[in-house]
């Protein structure tokens, strides 16, 4: 068996921590999983690739573009996993990956007849997310919420462990009312609940290969993709004193940029930040949406004094002006930690450009 599955879904979903719980527990009940993360930065190391790896994960990434654009090389990827005896592998796609279904799976069904079985192309949404699009939310933000959705096979409603029962089975009966070609499940990644469900939909189930009228590249989504943008900053970092606290340091840039983000309809749906030493002890802080809590997945065990650190973001609002802010903070806690910064990757650009 040689599956392969995309996890598409919105910023903040959680695909990341799915994959990580998912392929854990596939290659503990059935065999040997994988996961890709893929992101567009150029030579830029991936905060969600570096943190499956050091959580134990079969883990690897594409970086550079959009595995929608680079059938020929995920096509390579997945025969060296498969020939490493991987039986399934999945990858997660840019938080805004309107039309993965058609360039991926329908891309490598043209190019490699045959050569893959296709697991549902799966969505991920959350709580917020479904009360964004019941409630109203911006165009944008819309188009991108709903489009997602419509391409899914299955539609996993993860953080479900936020919910009480009767807003989880609420939530799911609106996702199958609105979406019925899809199968719908909820889950919680955080706990582990449902993903022995969503391990066997993987490994029985098939793509529909669906082709969804979605205006893919016409004028509603080029405006939806002319607002958004994507945010990299890697840097090393030597620390004054062995009581150097990297918990305390990451969550305060988390907080300093979700005060800094301004008011004008700019939002960052989705802040990532991780932070490692040589000895392999690690951090890992989100900061998902300016109404949202900020997240530690991950502390420190003792003080250290030299780390890396990766900041991956991407966000709604004017490229420019969120670069400044978030640069701005970053130096601003890092200068008020005392830290020897030696920066080796800063990029920020448009979706739209």
């Amino acid at each position: 068996m040689k599956k392969f599955a995309v996890f598409s879904g919105f910023l903040g979903s959680g695909k990341t921590t799915t994959m990580m719980k998912l392929t854990k527990y596939y290659s503990e009940k059935y065999a040997d999983a994988a996961m890709i993360s893929n992101d567009l930065g150029h030579g830029v190391i991936l905060a969600d690739n570096r943190f499956a790896q050091l959580a134990g994960c079969h883990a690897s990434d594409m970086t550079e573009d959009c595995i929608c654009y680079r059938n020929e090389d995920l096509a390579e990827r997945l025969q060296t996993y498969y020939q490493n005896g991987f039986e399934l592998v999945v990858s997660d796609i840019p938080g805004f990956g309107v039309g993965a279904l058609e360039h991926v799976y329908h891309g490598l069904t043209e190019k490699f007849p045959g050569q893959f079985e296709l697991a549902p192309f799966t969505v991920l949404t959350e709580p917020q997310t479904i009360r964004a699009l019941r409630d109203g939310c911006g165009p944008d933000l819309e188009y991108l919420y709903n489009t997602q959705l419509t391409e899914g096979d299955l539609i996993v409603l993860n953080k479900c462990d936020l919910l009480t029962e009767t807003e989880k089975e609420e939530a799911l009966a609106w996702l199958r009312s609105r979406y019925p070609q899809a199968v719908c499940i909820g889950i919680s990644a955080e706990d582990g609940t449902g993903i022995d469900e969503l391990a066997k939909l993987l490994r029985e189930g098939k793509a529909s290969m669906r082709r969804p009228d979605i205006g893919y590249g016409g004028p509603v989504f080029m405006q939806a993709m002319g607002s958004i943008w994507e945010y990299y900053y890697q840097f090393a970092a030597v620390v004054c004193c062995n009581t150097f606290d990297g918990n305390a340091y990451l969550r305060d840039i988390a907080e300093k940029i979700l005060a800094a983000i301004p008011e004008e309809g700019a939002d960052i749906p989705h802040l990532k930040l991780l932070a490692w030493n040589v000895e392999g002890d690690y951090g890992r802080v989100d900061l998902i949406g300016r109404d949202r809590e900020i997240e530690c997945n991950h502390s420190f065990a003792e003080p250290c004094t030299q780390i890396a650190v990766v900041i991956n973001g991407s966000g709604v609002g004017e490229k420019e002006k969120m670069e400044a802010v978030l640069t701005e903070e970053v130096d601003r806690v890092s200068a008020e930690y005392q830290l020897e910064i030696s920066m080796t990757k800063r990029e920020c650009f448009g979706m739209g450009e």
